[in-house]
C-alpha cells in the first residue's frame, strides 16, 4: 500500500478571497506581520498496489480530473 498527500493551490495571480478573509481575520485576533496568505486543499489517499510509478500515474490523473481545477489551481503529489 502506497500513502500519498496531495496539496491544491490556487494558481498566483487567482484572486483568493478566503485566503484574504483569513489574513484579515489574523490581523484583528493580534497576529501582525502577517500578509499573502493562500488557502488549499489536502487529499490524503491510500493506493493499494506496491506500484510507485503506477500510483504517481494514477494521482496525477486524479488530479487532472476531479481533484483540481487545473486552470485556476496547481497541485503537488506526494508519495509516502
Amino acid at each position: 500500500m502506497i500513502k500519498a498527500r496531495v496539496v491544491v493551490t490556487l494558481k498566483n495571480g487567482v484572486l483568493d478571497p478566503q485566503g484574504k478573509a483569513i489574513e484579515g481575520a489574523l490581523g484583528s485576533l493580534g497576529f501582525s506581520g502577517v500578509d499573502q496568505v493562500r488557502q488549499g486543499k489536502v487529499f490524503d489517499l491510500a493506493i493499494e498496489h506496491d506500484d510507485r510509478a503506477k500510483a504517481e500515474s494514477d494521482l496525477t490523473a486524479m488530479c487532472e480530473k476531479l481533484l483540481a481545477n487545473t486552470v485556476i489551481e496547481n497541485y503537488t503529489i506526494n508519495l509516502g
